[in-house]
Formats: structure tokens, sequence, C-alpha cells
């Protein structure tokens, strides 16, 4: 029952967020999209929620740091693009729209995470990024309640003691509303809108939209 009530939740919440992704950015059948850090593997139905409901599929170029041999199995008419990491390997300008779930919390610290908003501004027009907001009480990587609130070096014994420690070190560097309007303003962006989605007053994610 709590696993339905979860998937429920989780369904309901990626299709907010996919709505709103269209009503902000309003792409066309024209429009070229980049996916930036799509999965290989889907681990739940939510997984790749972009290429799952948008309808213009040959328009989209994912991107990821890992092979993308099941992705392009899933989505063949997707074109899927592997690289290294940092600097996006595209020109300026070269898409309509970047879209990012859940990724900025990986790349890296304050420095690594303004290359990424800057990164998404050059090679777009416009971007359109979701990110966990760390004041949720639940850590969602490792879904443990209130462990994120810790300084580093205690969360990393915390998540190596549960059998986490793939969750330590440089992994994830979660965002509150301030560290996210201060990144906004430090990448230069002219307009931008940060939104706040809750489950009643929990802040639960962040979408950032600018251009």
């Amino acid at each position: 029952m709590i696993r339905n009530i979860k998937h429920h939740l989780m369904g309901k919440s990626r299709e907010t967020k996919f709505e709103q992704f269209l009503s902000l950015t309003r792409p066309t059948r024209d429009s070229t999209l980049l996916d930036v850090g799509v999965a290989d593997q889907e681990y739940s139905p939510f997984d790749n929620y972009l290429e799952k409901r948008y309808p213009y599929l040959h328009n989209i170029t994912a991107l990821s740091i890992h092979p993308l041999e099941e992705f392009s199995k899933r989505y063949p008419d997707v074109k899927a693009v592997s690289y290294k990491g940092g600097k996006l390997p595209f020109k300026d300008k070269q898409f309509s729209i970047v879209f990012s779930n859940a990724v900025i919390e990986h790349v890296g610290d304050f420095h690594k995470q303004l290359s990424f908003i800057k990164e998404m501004k050059r090679v777009g027009h416009q971007f359109y990024f979701l990110t966990p907001a760390k004041e949720f009480p639940i850590e969602m990587h490792t879904n443990y309640p209130f462990i994120h609130w810790f300084p580093d070096t205690m969360f990393n014994k915390i998540v190596t003691w549960l059998g986490k420690r793939w969750a330590s070190g440089d992994y994830m560097h979660l965002l509150n509303k301030k560290d996210l309007q201060a990144l906004l303003k430090a990448s230069d962006v002219r307009h931008f809108r940060i939104f706040t989605h809750r489950i009643g007053p929990l802040s639960v994610h962040y979408a950032a939209w600018g251009r």
C-alpha cells in the first residue's frame, strides 16, 4: 500500500513538473531539446519522464556521462550522446531548450554547479532544471530522514554505516532556495524564476527556469 501511495505521489509530481516545463518553455514541434543527465537503466516508471511524455522525440538530444545503450534501444528516435562531464559538447545556442532533472546536485560544489548553469545557458536559448530541496526532511537519494542536515563529515560516516557509501564524498551537494538564488544570480542569467514544489507546507523540489 505504501509503495502504491509513493508511486501515485511520484507520478503526480512528475506530471506537474512536465506541465510546468511546457507552460514556461512553450516548445513547438520544431523546437530542439537537450535533456542533460538521462538514465540508461530505468528503475521506476518515472525515469526519463521527458522522453516518455514529449511527443516529438526526434527533436531531443539526450546527454549522459554514462554509455546509453539501453536508453537508445528504448528511445531509438532520440539522439543519445555520452561525454566525460564538464563543458557540454555542443555549440552556443544549439538548442531551443535545455532540460535537466535532478542533476545539478551531483555535478560538484558551488563553482561546478555555477559552471553547469552557465553551460546550460550557453548551449540553449532557455533552460529548465529541477533539484530536490535540501529543506525536505527526507533525503531523496537514500530515503533516510534528516541525515543530509548533518555536516559532510558526519553525513559520510552515517551513510557508510547504513551501507550506502555510494552517497558519500562528492556524490551530491543539495541546494536550498538561497543557494539556488545565489547560483542563478552569479550565472548572469538575465531572466530567471524559481518555483517551489510542495507537499503541504514542506518544500520538496525546486524548479528553475531561465533565459
